[in-house]
């Protein structure tokens, strides 16, 4: 999404809208399609993570995605951008924003249920919030907004179960997958710094930091993993899903959303993939919840829909 309360699996720098036709598809049919592909992609991780190390999981994931890009951008006619400073902005953004938080999930589902991961993902929201009144100026808290801060961190312990003192909650995997939730708002005030404004199209933008990701991931995998003996053909096709659609798709998917609908409505979709997180890990992987996740998962999300409530300006 085009704010800095982007969720997790939103790899994209800002820059340019381009005009595009009109599409065929209602906003509405691509708005639930894309939370359906979001949703889904924690129960992919997990997967995946079942065949292969998370860093492989991440490698694989990222070159399906970058493919499905340079495809749309053969198809559009696009080149990718040009100048050794935009390559280097956007090499620390395919870190914040794919390679790292990638990784950090595909290694947290190691050892959490993918629900928990996808509940984790839904607290971007708060960390961008946190974040953005420090590091942007035209952020400006307000007392809705700092309540929703609070009332989102609030949830945050209630998904953890606090009061038992975190018991049966494996820390290690917990936290990765909040640090990858963090990485998300981090990359993105860096972009809004560096990128915004960029004469080169989104797509070519983003078809330049997925590429860079992948590069960084195809350096460090070989070096902290080894080759698989076998090929285990579901995990392969997870990581083939997750890359083409949850990686490459979705962000086609996001960008027209965002470029007929706006931001405001296009990041509504953080609300909708802890809930489909949650059911598919339920449904397909047989993953248990106690009371206190779904419970604190709503308190998260609407602390999270707070923190996105922007003041009313004074004519």
């Amino acid at each position: 999404m085009s704010s800095v309360t982007a969720t997790t699996t939103t790899p994209g720098p800002v820059g340019p809208a381009p005009e595009r036709p009109r599409p065929r598809l209602d906003w509405r049919l691509r708005f639930g399609a894309l939370s359906l592909i979001w949703g889904f992609s924690f129960l992919l991780i997990k997967i995946g993570t079942q065949g292969y190390a998370p860093f492989q999981v991440t490698l694989g994931r990222l070159a399906f995605g970058t493919a499905v890009l340079a495809v749309a951008m053969a198809v559009r006619r696009e080149r990718l951008p040009r100048g050794a400073r935009t390559w280097g902005h956007l090499a620390v953004a395919g870190l914040l924003l794919n390679a790292l938080p990638f990784s950090l999930f595909a290694f947290a589902e190691l050892t959490i249920p993918s629900t928990l991961a996808g509940i984790c993902n839904a607290t971007s929201p708060l960390w961008g919030m946190a974040l953005s009144l420090v590091a942007l100026s035209e952020d400006r808290p307000t007392r809705v907004r700092v309540a929703g801060l609070g009332l989102g961190f609030l949830g945050v312990l209630t998904v953890l179960g606090a009061w038992q003192g975190f018991q049966g909650l494996d820390a290690r995997g917990t936290a990765l997958a909040l640090l990858a939730s963090l990485s998300y708002p981090v990359g993105w005030i860096y972009v809004r710094r560096t990128l915004a404004g960029n004469s080169h199209s989104n797509l070519s933008l983003t078809g330049g930091q997925l590429l860079l990701a992948t590069v960084q991931l195809a350096v460090v995998t070989p070096l902290f993993t080894s080759l698989p003996s076998t090929f285990a053909v579901g995990p392969l096709l997870a990581v083939a899903a997750l890359g083409t659609l949850g990686t490459g798709l979705a962000v086609l998917i996001q960008y027209g959303l965002v470029a007929e609908v706006g931001p405001t409505t296009g990041q509504m979709v953080t609300y909708f993939v802890p809930v489909i997180a949650a059911a598919a890990g339920i449904a397909l992987l047989g993953e248990t919840l106690t009371w206190s996740t779904p419970v604190g998962a709503a308190i998260v999300l609407a602390g999270a829909a707070l923190t996105q409530v922007k003041p009313k300006r004074r004519p």
